[in-house]
């Protein structure tokens, strides 16, 4: 019996996935694909910039199958590794500004109502 790698098996398992969604919301599925598809269109910038964008925000939001289905997007529109590291490079950035940016605002301001509530 013949291996499939680990991104094949990612890929597969959405696409059975999308097929059963499908399958029970046909409307709505095919309206998310029209959707898709059109934020993915060659504009102002091209597809390779924006599976790039869409790579690094896979990586933030950690959704594994669209990291999968969007590094297979950059190879196939010409990224190269090193574009796709300085990708995840501006994701990490963001995620630990994210995560310092809460903790110094919102956790500090719900510790003073906290604080102050409780006196």
């Amino acid at each position: 019996m013949e291996e499939i790698t680990y991104t094949e098996a990612v890929l597969q398992e959405y696409k059975v996935g999308m097929g059963s969604f499908s399958e029970k919301l046909p409307e709505v599925a095919r309206t998310f694909h029209a959707f898709t598809e059109a934020s993915f269109a060659e504009g102002a910038l091209d597809q390779k910039q924006k599976q790039l964008i869409a790579l690094a925000i896979s990586v933030y939001a950690h959704n594994e199958h669209c990291i999968v289905y969007h590094t297979k997007g950059c190879l196939d529109n010409g990224s190269t590794e090193e574009e796709m590291m300085e990708a995840i490079g501006v994701a990490a950035a963001l995620g630990g500004g994210s995560a310092m940016s809460q903790g110094v605002t919102v956790l500090q301001d719900a510790l003073e109502d906290f604080r102050t509530s409780m006196q």
